[in-house]
């Protein structure tokens, strides 16, 4: 059996759901499945690399986004095997996935054909009637979705637009005046990676109406994409 190590938290779950007992190491933030019990690494952004060797993975498994480019060097450099992702749209996600899974060596899961159905049975948007939206991620300072992002693909599919699609950055930071002045008919506010609560976020857009959204079912690419179609469009409508 290899011996995996994943810095990535959706792929830590689609690894784990797929074949219990591949995954040694997995990062801070990896907190699905619930049960997982592998040695921590430290965060996504600074790991612990000295661990990671002493684990002795056959494969190292990392995002472009969400991990740093020198530290998935620095493991390249000590002779580990790095997998490195980029998933921006939801067909990239399921390419992506089916990449990773072949190279842990695991067989097609269900849960990843249950994914994709899912998906292919969401209706197109009804063409010039997308909502606009504005979807911040942290705040203080303010920053929302910006171009190019997986989560900006999941709600274009569900029929949300968001206004700051065509922004020069990813994630750029917008005062939040701006954000107001926008002409935004909803604001998305997910759990992470900021907290948005109904006390902590809404407030801050008078006259605009909020959704509050699971960040795992916008954001996470896995086992949660059977089931984020319809729980997005729940806490959308």
């Amino acid at each position: 059996m290899r011996r995996v190590v994943s810095l990535v938290p959706s792929l830590t779950e689609a690894v784990a759901v797929s074949a219990p007992g591949l995954l040694v190491g997995a990062t801070d933030w990896c907190s699905h499945p619930a049960d997982l019990d592998v040695v921590r690494v430290g965060g996504t952004k600074n790991p612990d690399l000295a661990s990671i060797r002493a684990l002795a993975p056959d494969l190292v498994i990392a995002n472009e986004e969400e991990n740093r480019a020198p530290d998935l060097a620095a493991l390249r450099a000590a002779g580990l095997d790095v997998l490195v992702t980029e998933v921006r749209t939801v067909p990239q996600a399921f390419t992506e996935l089916e990449r990773v899974l072949r190279a842990c060596g695991i067989t097609r899961p269900r849960w990843l054909d249950e994914a994709r159905a899912a998906w292919a049975a969401v209706p197109p948007p009804v063409a010039g009637e997308p909502r606009r939206a504005v979807v911040p991620i942290w705040r203080r300072p303010w920053m929302v979705l910006g171009r190019d992002t997986f989560a900006g693909d999941v709600l274009a599919r569900l029929g949300v637009e968001n206004v700051y699609a065509g922004h020069a950055d990813r994630y750029p930071r917008v005062p939040l005046d701006e954000l107001n002045a926008v002409g935004a008919e909803l604001v998305v506010l997910p759990d992470e990676p900021y907290r948005f609560t109904a006390e902590d976020g809404p407030e801050a857009f008078p006259g605009v109406r909020s959704a509050l959204v699971d960040g795992r079912f916008l954001t996470w690419y896995g086992p949660s994409l059977v089931t984020a179609p319809a729980a997005l469009r729940a806490a959308l409508c």
